[in-house]
């Protein structure tokens, strides 16, 4: 059973972009993409930890911002080198207004 957390209004994540969310200390990104729907991802990139959230998102795609790497954002899975593993994925609903990350 997920834990639905407040991560933030629905007014401050635009079409492609990310917001990172800190939760008992561990790094989750929120994603927009383009056609409006929100994706939850882990917030460091799997190759070298790097802030996922300073990476840009380019059709579905997750660039991470140190070697360029790139994620799916709808499935977490790894798509060019250097990365190779995915990233876990968890469920996003909005409710009132608010982008809600379920872990």
């Amino acid at each position: 059973m997920s834990n639905w957390i407040k991560v933030c209004n629905e007014e401050e994540l635009g079409r492609e972009e990310i917001k990172e969310f800190i939760w008992e200390g561990k790094v989750y990104i929120i994603c927009r993409s383009n056609d409006g729907e929100y994706y939850g991802l882990d917030g460091l990139c799997t190759h070298e930890k790097v802030k996922l959230c300073e990476g840009m998102i380019f059709d579905n795609e997750l660039e991470c911002p140190k070697h360029f790497g790139s994620f799916d954002i709808k499935t977490g899975e790894a798509l060019t080198a250097p990365v190779y593993k995915n990233l876990n994925t968890y469920p996003v609903k909005v409710e009132s207004g608010y982008i809600c990350l379920g872990l």
